[in-house]
């Protein structure tokens, strides 16, 4: 039997102005912001939002139902979730049962850092390998399996 074959492919993005793109990339149905950067081996899915001057590193899979502020550095190998397998098994097509993450402005992800459907405000580093599981509401820095406040930061000024 021949199996059937899918191309990764850039397909209905909204790009803004001066977005860099490293082929190849999977990018469907997504927005991708002003001055931002995606490198290789990327799947943004569709209704996923960028914001502009980001930047997300090879690898990374970022899923329906995700959005990021602006200046945004999403690290290599970062997976975002919104399926929580509520029912007990991955929800397939219900989306119904998928979740939102919402991500601040001026947010780093570290390296192989997952991120489950959450709101992280603005001002927040995410530790490389840490499992982000609930909201983070504070400007801080973050690690850990669950990720934990390690130390508190104050808001830039630029961010406000």
């Amino acid at each position: 039997m021949k199996p059937r074959i899918r191309t990764a492919a850039i397909r209905n993005v909204r790009f803004g102005e001066n977005v860099t793109v490293v082929e190849p990339v999977n990018l469907y149905e997504c927005e991708i912001g002003d001055h931002s950067f995606v490198g290789p081996f990327v799947e943004i899915q569709k209704g996923a939002v960028i914001g502009s001057n980001c930047r997300i590193q090879s690898h990374a899979f970022i899923c329906e139902l995700v959005t990021l502020g602006d200046h945004c550095f999403v690290s290599h190998g970062v997976m975002f979730i919104n399926d929580l397998f509520s029912t007990g098994e991955p929800a397939g097509g219900d989306q119904s049962l998928w979740k939102r993450t919402l991500i601040g402005s001026h947010v780093s992800i570290g390296t192989n850092a997952t991120i489950l459907p959450v709101r992280i405000c603005d001002e927040v580093v995410i530790g490389a390998g840490s499992v982000v599981t609930r909201d983070i509401s504070e400007p801080g820095i973050y690690a850990g399996n669950p990720a934990r406040l390690i130390r508190r930061l104050s808001p830039s000024p630029e961010a406000g």
